[in-house]
C-alpha cells in the first residue's frame, strides 16, 4: 500500500465554520470512499519519493511541535511509542496495523456499570448542552488523561461507547483539546485504530463536526495516516482550531469546563488578550419585537401573549402531518444561513415562513436555548438533578408539585403548550422515530441549566430522565 501523500502548502486552518453551503445532513459513507489529503504545510514533512512505508527516521519533531527532516528525540506532546509504531510498518503492510484483531477487548463485552467508576473520575469526556446551531457538543479532554499504567484501555473504550450512544444518535459535535497529550498518558496507535472501528456508522453519520483545538502537526500527520480508514466526507467535517477565540464562533466556551492549562496554553500561542473570556462583548441594545436573549416577561410585555410568537410559529407549522412524520425530527440540524434569517425576522416580529420542517425544529430548540432564564427557572434546577434519588412512589408527586406549585405560572402555560405539542410528536414515533426517551435526550438540556456551573454528564442524565418521566406523565401532571 502506498504511503501517504501530502498535499500542497496552504496557509489557514482547515475549517468549515459557518459554511453555509455544506448539505444540511451530510453522513458518511462507506470505508471506500476515502477521504482526500488533509491539508497541511509540507515544509513540515517530507518523505523520500520511493519509500514505500512510513518511518520514524525521516521525522523530526521539536518542541514547538514542528516536523522536519532528520531524526530527533520526541517532544513533550508526541508520544514515541507512535513513532515506533509506524516506523514497525516498514515491514508490513499498512493494513495490518488497521485490520488485526488488537489485544483490547471487544466493546460490548459484559462489564458493569459500575466498574465505569474509575474511568468516569477523570472527566476525560463529557457533554455540554448545544452549539451555535442546536448540535449536542461532545468534548474530549486530553489533558485529563492519567497515566497509561493507571488507566484500562479496553474499558475506557466500552465507557465511550456507553456513554455517548444516548446522544449519538442526533446530530452532533464533537471537541477534541489536544493539548497535554504526552508520552506518559498517550494511547497507543492500535488503539486508536480499534478506538475508531468500535465506532459504528450510527456514530459517524451524525456526527457534524470535529474540531481539533490546539493541534500539533503530529496530529495532523495522525490524521493524514488515518486515510485509508476515513471517508471523503469526513474530510469535510475535520476543523483545525488554533485558538480558543476561533472556538468561540461555535460554542461559548465559558459552558466547556476548559482546563486551566489548556487555557494557560492558548495564552501562550495567542497572547492574553486573545482569550474570549477576557474580551469585552458589546452586545446589541433590544429592540421591542425581541424574541431571542430576552426574557419570557419581555416578551409579554411588548406582544401581550404568554405563548410567545415565535413557539407558537413553530409549534403550529410542526404540528402539520408532513412535519409531524418527518423522520429524525428534532435530531437534525438545518442550513445555518436559514436558521439565522429566521431568527432575524423573529426578533423583528415578522410571520415565520418555513421551507422544511427542521428549520423550525431548529429554531424552537434555538429560542429555548437562548432564554435568559431557561423555562424550568434556575432555582429548580438542584430540585431537578435528585430526580435519580426519588423513588418511584414519590417521582409522580414531586414532579406534579415542582410543575404545578414551584414554577411560575406564564412558565408553566409555556411548559404545557410546548409538552402537550410533544405528546402528539410522541405519538407519531413509528414514521418520525421520536419516542419519550429521544425527545427528553433534545430537549432536556434546553428546557433547564444551572446558573452557577455549566451543563455536565453528571447533571445531563437526570434532566433527561426528568424530562422523559414529564413527557410519559403529561396527561396526570397538567391534568390535561
Amino acid at each position: 500500500m502506498e504511503p501517504p501523500k501530502v498535499s500542497p502548502t496552504k496557509t489557514g486552518p482547515v475549517s468549515s465554520i459557518g459554511n453555509d453551503n455544506e448539505e444540511p445532513y451530510p453522513s458518511l459513507s462507506d470505508y471506500h470512499d476515502y477521504e482526500p489529503n488533509l491539508e497541511f504545510d509540507d515544509s513540515e514533512l517530507q518523505q523520500t519519493p520511493n519509500s514505500g512505508s512510513i518511518s520514524a527516521d525521516f521525522i523530526h519533531i521539536e518542541a514547538n511541535g514542528v516536523m522536519t527532516m532528520g531524526t530527533s528525540p520526541v517532544a513533550e506532546f508526541i508520544d514515541e511509542n507512535y513513532e515506533e509504531e509506524l516506523a514497525d510498518a516498514r515491514d508490513e503492510n499498512f493494513d495490518s496495523l488497521i485490520f488485526t484483531t488488537s489485544s483490547y477487548p471487544e466493546v460490548g463485552e459484559t462489564t458493569g456499570l459500575e466498574q465505569f467508576n474509575e474511568i468516569a473520575k477523570y472527566n476525560i469526556v463529557d457533554v455540554k448542552g448545544d452549539d451555535s446551531i442546536g448540535r449536542k457538543v461532545i468534548v474530549v479532554y486530553a489533558s485529563r488523561l492519567p497515566p497509561v499504567k493507571e488507566i484500562d484501555h479496553g474499558l475506557f473504550l466500552n465507557y465511550l461507547k456507553c456513554t455517548l450512544e444516548a446522544y449519538v444518535k442526533q446530530d452532533y459535535s464533537l471537541i477534541y483539546f489536544h493539548y497535554g497529550l504526552t508520552s506518559k498518558n498517550k494511547p497507543s496507535l492500535g488503539w486508536l485504530v480499534q478506538a475508531y472501528k468500535a465506532f459504528d456508522r450510527n456514530y459517524k453519520k451524525n456526527l457534524k463536526a470535529l474540531y481539533l483545538v490546539h493541534p500539533t502537526s503530529f496530529l495532523k500527520f495522525v490524521s493524514q495516516i488515518f486515510r485509508p480508514l476515513i471517508s471523503a466526507k469526513f474530510g469535510k467535517k475535520l476543523n483545525y482550531i488554533h485558538s480558543l477565540k476561533e472556538l468561540n464562533e461555535v460554542v461559548q466556551i465559558d459552558k466547556l469546563d476548559i482546563p486551566y492549562e489548556v487555557l494557560e496554553h492558548d495564552k501562550q500561542l495567542n497572547g492574553p488578550q486573545a482569550l474570549p473570556t477576557q474580551l469585552n462583548f458589546q452586545h446589541e441594545p433590544l429592540i421591542p419585537t425581541q424574541q431571542f436573549g430576552v426574557t419570557l416577561q419581555f416578551i409579554k410585555d411588548h406582544y401581550n401573549v404568554t405563548i410567545p410568537p415565535v413557539v407558537q410559529q413553530c409549534v403550529e407549522y410542526l404540528e402539520q402531518p408532513d412535519a409531524l412524520e418527518t423522520e429524525g425530527i428534532f435530531r437534525r440540524s438545518a442550513n445555518v444561513s436559514k436558521v439565522r434569517g429566521l431568527k432575524e425576522l423573529a426578533n423583528e416580529g415578522q410571520i415565520l415562513q418555513f421551507e422544511d420542517p427542521h428549520e423550525a425544529a431548529v429554531l424552537l430548540k434555538k429560542f429555548l436555548r437562548e432564554l435568559k432564564e431557561p423555562l424550568l427557572t434556575y432555582e429548580l434546577y438542584d430540585e431537578i438533578v435528585q430526580f435519580q434519588s426519588w423513588s418511584k412512589e414519590e417521582q409522580l408527586r414531586n414532579v406534579s408539585i415542582l410543575v404545578m406549585e414551584k414554577l411560575p405560572e406564564d412558565n408553566y402555560k409555556i411548559l404545557k403548550y410546548i409538552t402537550s405539542f410533544l405528546s402528539r410528536v410522541m405519538e407519531r414515533s413509528d414514521l418520525n422515530k421520536m419516542n419519550a426517551q429521544n425527545l427528553a435526550v433534545v430537549f432536556g438540556p434546553n428546557l433547564v441549566w444551572s446558573e452557577l456551573v455549566s451543563m455536565s454528564l453528571a447533571a445531563i442524565g437526570p434532566i433527561n430522565m426528568f424530562t422523559q418521566f414529564l413527557l410519559l406523565h403529561h396527561n396526570e401532571i397538567f391534568m390535561i
